[in-house]
């Protein structure tokens, strides 16, 4: 995943060193040596991320992230201030004035990867709900954005698992006057635990006993209603290369031990706004589309409100030189299928098909009903690997398990799949659709239940 990351400090040296190390990731770096040029910067091209620095004339880090998270234009934009400063009382001004994490100087090349990776992937998902609200015509983007500033972060409801009971409660006195918190020390049970409430955000210690922290951050992820729960984990200095490893598989953040209780909670206030922002946005999205973009049957948005969709986000992965994959699944032999058992047992097949479809592909992905039993997966900042990955898991939870919508009668239904890649400057809409088409058809012709990818 590629990212425009825009470099704030007055001293050149200083951007120096971070561009050269940003660049030898194929990250794309602009730089300021001002807040108000940042400011600029922001205000007149697309940023995904923001590392700033807080010592500065004119104006500090902590006055320009403000204007940054006051901007409906930029305020979801990810701002990492990084500093010289390592008292805890700093690093809570800067997450207070918005800031999405906070370094000190002289930063950690891991930990600063890291970050970076863990934000873009973020703001992408962001990006794309962003995306769709602009595509849908009738959504009030602006009113959703707006509410940023009136989240209330207090209230939240947070899971601790630590098995032991001590540490646990320690963090949980930190946290209890203004969050609702409990407290598992049996991390096998996380799954269940999590089924059973709504939570916001889950803190999980690295220092379980017999059992694999990352482990349960994972089958965390695995449950559809918590795939975007933010997890911080807590962890010893020890821990670093497995807290790396966690941020590379998508945990949200992490905080050290000996856990200081104004970090802590200013890094909880951070999550739970991120969390409830991303739901007023995903709220906004369902309440305010149009039937007219909505397939009745299934619930996916229809051919109709794809092709617009796809008009834009092949134009922003053009313009941004970022991958992007298009999928077409035809469920095979469906023509029998009403045939054999009626147009009722028919609509429910498709139903299911769509409820699984949605079920295994990722929160940046958008499927739709392309018409009849095709259906369409538009897959941004996807490469070979990333979309051969979704569409062999979306082609075997069809396969692997037989539809129960026949009473006594289940049925044994397969897909086929046709996928093509965003690769030459000369792509249209229609020529991916040909392309992705053009695959589908080599599926069906070689054997059907498998997915053909067609090169640029």
């Amino acid at each position: 995943m590629t990212a425009r990351v825009l470099i704030v400090d007055d001293i050149p040296t200083n951007v120096r060193l971070l561009e050269a190390r940003l660049s030898a990731e194929y990250y794309d770096v602009v730089t300021a040596s001002s807040g108000p040029q940042a400011l600029e910067i922001m205000e007149t091209s697309d940023v995904d991320i923001v590392l700033l620095d807080v010592m500065m004339p004119d104006m500090d880090g902590f006055e320009a992230c403000r204007r940054i998270k006051a901007n409906p234009r930029t305020q979801h934009v990810p701002v990492v201030m990084i500093t010289a400063l390592d008292q805890p009382s700093d690093r809570v001004n800067g997450l207070d004035a918005g800031a999405d994490d906070f370094l000190t100087k002289p930063v950690d090349d891991v930990q600063l990867m890291a970050r970076v990776k863990s934000l873009a992937r973020l703001k992408s998902l962001t990006d794309e709900l962003r995306a769709r609200a602009v595509t849908g015509q009738q959504i009030a983007i602006e009113d959703a954005i707006r509410q940023m500033d009136k989240i209330n972060t207090t209230g939240g409801s947070i899971l601790i698992v630590d098995t032991d009971q001590r540490h646990g409660e320690r963090i949980a006195q930190y946290l209890t006057p203004e969050h609702d918190v409990d407290i598992l020390t049996q991390p096998a049970d996380a799954v269940f635990q999590v089924t059973g409430k709504h939570y916001e955000l889950a803190l999980v210690a690295m220092s379980l006993t017999d059992f694999d922290p990352l482990r349960v951050c994972s089958q965390i992820r695995t449950l559809e209603h918590t795939r975007n729960l933010p997890i911080i984990l807590v962890a010893d200095e020890a821990d670093k290369p497995r807290v790396v490893r966690a941020l590379d598989l998508g945990v949200n953040d992490f905080i050290s031990r000996p856990v200081e209780r104004n970090e802590l909670a200013a890094r909880v206030r951070t999550q739970i706004r991120r969390q409830r922002y991303a739901m007023e946005l995903r709220q906004s999205v369902s309440n305010t589309m149009a039937l007219a973009v909505t397939d009745d049957m299934t619930g996916l948005y229809n051919r109709r409100y794809f092709d617009r969709h796809l008009g834009v986000m092949l134009g922003k992965a053009q313009s941004q030189e970022r991958d992007m994959a298009l999928m077409i699944l035809d469920i095979d032999h469906f023509k029998s299928v009403n045939d054999t058992y009626g147009h009722d047992i028919g609509d429910a097949v498709l139903k299911e098909f769509a409820a699984r479809l949605k079920r295994n592909i990722r929160g940046v992905d958008l499927a739709c009903r392309f018409g009849g039993e095709e259906f369409v997966v538009l897959m941004p900042d996807t490469d070979y690997a990333q979309a051969e990955l979704v569409a062999e898991r979306v082609r075997q939870s069809i396969s692997e398990r037989i539809f129960e919508v026949n009473a006594g009668r289940p049925l044994a239904v397969t897909v086929s799949a046709g996928v093509t890649l965003n690769e030459n400057a000369s792509d249209t809409p229609e020529s991916l659709i040909k392309r992705a088409d053009v695959a589908l058809y080599r599926a069906k012709r070689e054997g059907r239940n498998r997915v053909v990818f067609d090169a640029a």
